[in-house]
């Protein structure tokens, strides 16, 4: 298993593989997320730097690629055969998208089954933030069970965001000022696709559980080769519109500060983070400007990939309050 590093010597498909494909070349469509978002560029031993990076509305850095290329990082640092099985971050600081981030990796421990890594990403001399991840031997197990995946419709049966948006522009009856905020949305060129189950309305007028359910893949082919490139990005995605979750039944006040604070996650199964997964999420806890939120990403075939939860912060304001 190769590390997870971009290296296209060590993933070049032979020409009976490309021809069996349902992707067109790799070439021709590899995914950004491998190419660039979760790329490092290697400054010494145990050193990294990440300078790609995909820029939110909050023009701030995104938390989900920090985490993963830290997880990128210290996958580096450990053998073929162990992978990722949790990863553990505390958010320090808001990161700097102007400037490249600096990830050192410290060897933590080296075990028989077990190495753990621990992970800083430094910007301006600073810690923006702090990871340790620990991978696994694979090992047989007479104990396993898991709960049972939603029974939600397939993705094929599903649109994705940019689509849902253009059938809400092309309603004659949508407020120009909803346009503006959907044609905001559509520019965003978001590195990954996704399909909402259970979108909320366009106004967000009704409130509705802390749950959401929507189907996620990485945009662009990375391949089936390297398990622990897969889990980096699951972890880059697993950040993407997660805290989101705790607003759902809160539709009369609007987000003014939001920023995760720590994220936890735990793989359980082999996946392709460039194949659909069904993410679950749901909130059991908000209060006292925080939010809790939990997350499982399952395989098309119903078995369990991954878990995850967040923390963060949340300052809202109530949008019905006369500003008189």
């Amino acid at each position: 298993m190769a590390e997870a590093d971009v290296d296209s010597s060590k993933r070049e498909m032979t020409d009976d593989a490309v021809a069996a494909s349902p992707y067109p070349p790799v070439s021709d469509l590899r995914s950004v997320l491998v190419t660039s978002v979760l790329n490092l560029e290697k400054l010494d031993t145990d050193l990294y730097r990440g300078k790609h990076h995909w820029i939110p509305r909050t023009r701030r850095l995104f938390g989900g690629q920090i985490v993963g290329q830290a997880l990128v990082a210290a996958a580096k640092s450990v053998g073929d055969d162990v992978y990722a099985h949790s990863l553990h971050c505390y958010f320090v600081k808001a990161g700097d998208p102007k400037v490249p981030v600096l990830y050192q990796v410290e060897r933590t421990r080296n075990g028989h089954s077990f190495s753990i890594r621990s992970v800083k990403a430094i910007q301006h001399g600073q810690p923006i933030l702090i990871c340790q991840a620990s991978f696994h031997m694979q090992q047989p197990s007479p104990l396993e069970h898991q709960f049972t995946m939603p029974s939600v419709p397939s993705p094929a049966a599903l649109l994705t965001v940019e689509e849902l948006i253009q059938q809400y522009l092309s309603d004659p009856n949508v407020a120009d000022v909803t346009k503006q905020g959907l044609n905001k949305i559509l520019a965003d060129e978001v590195p990954i696709e996704i399909k909402p189950v259970n979108p909320p309305d366009v106004y967000r007028h009704l409130a509705m559980e802390p749950k959401k359910l929507f189907w996620v893949r990485a945009k662009g082919h990375i391949g089936e080769d390297d398990m622990k490139l897969h889990c980096c990005v699951a972890a880059y995605v697993s950040d993407y519109s997660f805290l989101g979750t705790t607003l759902q039944p809160f539709p009369k006040h609007r987000v003014q500060f939001a920023a995760s604070l720590d994220h936890a996650m735990w793989f359980h199964n082999t996946f392709r983070a460039d194949q659909w997964m069904l993410y679950e999420c749901e909130s059991p806890w908000a209060g006292g400007s925080r939010g809790l939120v939990q997350g499982r990403l399952w395989r098309e075939d119903g078995v369990l990939a991954a878990s995850c939860v967040q923390e963060g912060l949340l300052r809202v304001r109530d949008v019905t309050q006369s500003k008189l």
